[in-house]
């Protein structure tokens, strides 16, 4: 029996195939199950069993497979059965060597691996389906300048197709060399050249009221300025901007645009109107987006960078850089205080600011104006030596004390116990806001920049000095009145007289002996 012919099965009675595998994906034709159950009704018949009737069929069937003998006549071969319209035939497996099947597997092992793998840029598969993506109108890719011919400029993508990008869209940067790579949108495709036109994004493009579509970047002249906004010529096409879309900012005096040519971005179009509606304060923002986010992963701590006042409060004033809005507080204004941020800035002055403090998580930006300025702190000491007594002004008074300013930009304090000789309860009882007075300089911290002073030790060494200098004017008022003043003679000191004084009594009677009578 040929291998792969149907044969009995002796147990059910039915017909299958020699590869127990197939069976299970195959069905015998129509014709074959009949002759099937024709030998089995007819082997039922004569008695036997089904593996001697086979046994009798297997001679019969290796002499057909071997052909007719020569010395027999031609047997009539069985008719061949009629598969019916719409059956497939049977499926056969092809045997494959071990080592096929061993590649079979490790194929089939990496679809299932790549199938586990969740999606994501980490997998690789966002990276492969950005290769194979088509170009699409309006798609921002990235290509390299592979060569530079008059004012084009050719670019190879990353699909590998090849692009053009106008020279002239590169006015207000660095032209690109070969080798650079450079940031493109699609634009279109040029069945002729076999190239995509390309253009630099919010570059503006050619437009007619066939190509022109919302969003899309354009050009043109101002010819006209009205309380409500500017009115633009683009290719012919009379456009609209209102005021409020023409600057980041309101601007006073629309007429100083008439006759400039500016770049806008299409926000409204109405073609059975002919209405057309274009902003240039969108490209602005979206330009300054751009501009903030270099600046951010920029900034530094330490950095100095110029800036535009764009704000004044009273708690500080809001700087511009790099279209990242910095706080200078008030204390950071000046060394000097300040009570108005007036006195120092002004709106829309450029000014150089130090970055202090740089807090990306809460997008805030602290900088400082005088650190730029010498500080008086920094020669305070060698001007102004320990225990030296100079005068200042009242500039603040508080509960425990009062500040006093020596010189612009340095202040101390007067402690409370410091105020006078006498106990104070009150600061006020004894000094006023402006008030000038003499302080002693009885502790210096210039890292710190701090400064005691103290009124009591100057009325202290002033009283010392006044009852020094009373007296020395006692001393020298006793000197005076012991000599003579100017113009008078010394009285000369009595003599005493040699002999004694007549009329006198005593000794002199004494001398004389008895009384006479004159």
């Amino acid at each position: 029996m040929a291998e792969g012919e149907p044969k009995l099965n002796d147990a059910s009675g039915q017909i299958g195939l020699h590869d127990e595998a197939d069976q299970k994906r195959a069905e015998p034709p129509v014709g074959e199950t009949a002759e099937a159950d024709r030998a089995a009704d007819s082997s039922r018949q004569s008695g036997l069993s089904a593996d001697e009737q086979e046994s009798r069929q297997q001679p019969a069937a290796k002499e057909a497979e071997g052909g007719e003998r020569a010395d027999s006549p031609p047997a009539e071969l069985p008719a061949k059965p009629v598969r019916p319209t719409g059956m497939e035939p049977p499926r056969t497996r092809i045997r494959l060597s071990d080592e096929e099947e061993q590649e079979i597997e490790a194929a089939l092992a990496e679809l299932d691996e790549l199938a586990a793998t969740p999606a994501g840029p980490a997998s690789g598969q966002a990276a492969v389906a950005d290769v194979v993506r088509p170009l699409e109108p309006g798609q921002r890719r990235s290509g390299k300048v592979i060569a530079i011919h008059g004012d084009d400029i050719f670019v190879q993508l990353e699909s590998k197709s090849e692009g053009v990008l106008p020279i002239d869209q590169f006015e207000d940067q660095e032209r690109p060399v070969v080798g650079q790579t450079v940031n493109v949108v699609i634009d279109r495709y040029d069945p002729l050249g076999g190239l995509w036109m390309l253009r630099l994004p919010r570059a503006a493009q050619e437009a007619d009221w066939s190509s022109l579509q919302e969003g899309m970047i354009v050009e043109g002249r101002v010819t006209e300025a009205n309380k409500g906004g500017l009115v633009l010529n683009i290719n012919g096409i009379r456009a609209f901007m209102p005021a409020s879309q023409v600057d980041l900012t309101r601007v006073e005096n629309l007429s100083k645009f008439v006759g400039q040519t500016l770049k806008c971005q299409v926000t409204e179009l109405r073609r059975p109107s002919r209405n057309l509606v274009v902003s240039r304060r969108a490209l602005l923002e979206a330009e300054r987006e751009e501009q903030r986010r270099r600046t951010w992963e920029q900034l530094e701590e330490g950095q100095v960078r110029s800036g535009t006042v764009r704000n004044i409060q009273p708690f500080g004033v809001f700087v511009d850089v790099g279209g990242v809005d910095g706080l200078i507080p008030m204390s950071e204004l000046s060394w000097v205080r300040v009570e108005d941020a007036h006195e120092v800035v002004s709106l829309g002055q450029e000014v150089q600011v130090k970055v202090l403090k740089v807090d990306r998580d809460s997008q805030r930006l602290t900088l400082g104006l005088k650190q730029l300025t010498a500080s008086p702190w920094q020669t305070f000491q060698q001007r102004y030596p320990m225990g030296a007594t100079v005068t200042g002004r009242v500039t603040r008074i508080a509960q425990f004390g009062a500040f006093v300013e020596i010189e612009p930009g340095v202040e101390g304090l007067v402690h409370i116990s410091q105020l006078a000789r006498h106990r104070v309860r009150r600061v006020r009882d004894v000094l006023q806001e402006g008030q000038e007075v003499r302080v002693r300089l009885i502790d210096i911290d210039p890292e710190a920049r701090r400064l005691s002073l103290s009124i009591r030790a100057v009325l202290e060494e002033e009283e010392r000095q006044q009852w020094e200098e009373a007296k020395r004017r006692a001393a020298q008022q006793a000197e005076q009145r012991s000599e003579p003043q100017e113009g008078q003679q010394r009285p000369e000191p009595k003599r005493k007289p040699k002999r004694p004084l007549r009329g006198g009594l005593g000794d002199d009677i004494a001398e004389d002996g008895p009384f006479k009578l004159f």
